[in-house]
């Protein structure tokens, strides 16, 4: 951990945006983000924003002062920010493309299931093909922030994400979620910012098609204002 560098894709005068590694967790002291980060950087005092489970790669937002970083929580929060990932799957699911969307409840062991009941639902848009190897990639857009919320997801409709053994996955590398991309405009300015996954045998085998790569210009089904706000 000592060795591991971390790479700064966007900075910001209040923020920087990074390829947060695999294994690397959030709220460790030691070990965690901003400790690492804080080795790199120690010149500036960071802040947590958002998450991203231990075993996912990708984009990060890390804040530069308290201020910043409950600006950018708000927006957040206000679902202002357009949240990209990619995953893969060993497995065929159960449709190809749509919306998966319910209540999320707590399992066994730190584990979620997502139910039939929609009170304060995951929602979550998604796109899949065949990226080669026997292999089917995932674009998803997530339209709330539940823990797990894609990786529940992806469970649902059969095809969970390969490496999530939590969710009854094959065994492999790593677990094969990365935070793709992060659109939003802060202060007046608009940000599009992607990063495709560099770790994992898998991801760098997988032929992407080329409309993903520009996520946020696909055709995504627009959603009912009452699904979006519930």
């Amino acid at each position: 951990m000592t060795n591991l560098v971390i790479t700064t894709l966007y900075e910001h005068e209040d923020f920087v945006v990074i390829n947060k590694p695999i294994d690397v967790a959030m709220h460790d002291a030691q070990n965690g983000i901003i400790s690492v980060y804080s080795k790199q950087r120690p010149q500036c005092k960071w802040f947590l924003v958002h998450r991203l489970d231990t075993q996912t790669s990708g984009c990060l937002i890390l804040a530069k002062s308290s201020d910043s970083a409950a600006t950018i929580a708000r927006l957040f929060a206000k679902r202002s920010i357009e949240k990209y990932y990619l995953a893969l799957s060993n497995k065929t699911p159960k449709k190809k493309q749509g919306l998966i969307r319910g209540d999320m409840k707590k399992a066994r062991s730190g584990s979620y299931m997502l139910t039939k009941t929609s009170q304060n639902p995951a929602i979550t848009q998604f796109f899949s093909k065949s990226v080669g190897n026997g292999i089917r990639g995932f674009i998803c857009k997530p339209h709330s922030g539940k823990t797990h919320q894609i990786r529940v997801a992806l469970k649902s409709i059969g095809a969970s994400i390969l490496g999530d053994m939590r969710y009854g996955a094959s065994p492999s590398d790593r677990m094969y979620l990365h935070s793709y991309g992060l659109c939003f405009s802060y202060k007046g300015e608009s940000l599009n910012i992607f990063c495709l996954p560099d770790i994992g045998e898998y991801f760098s085998e997988a032929i992407w098609p080329e409309q993903w790569l520009k996520p946020n210009a696909l055709s995504w089904p627009k959603l009912k204002l009452q699904t979006v706000q519930e």
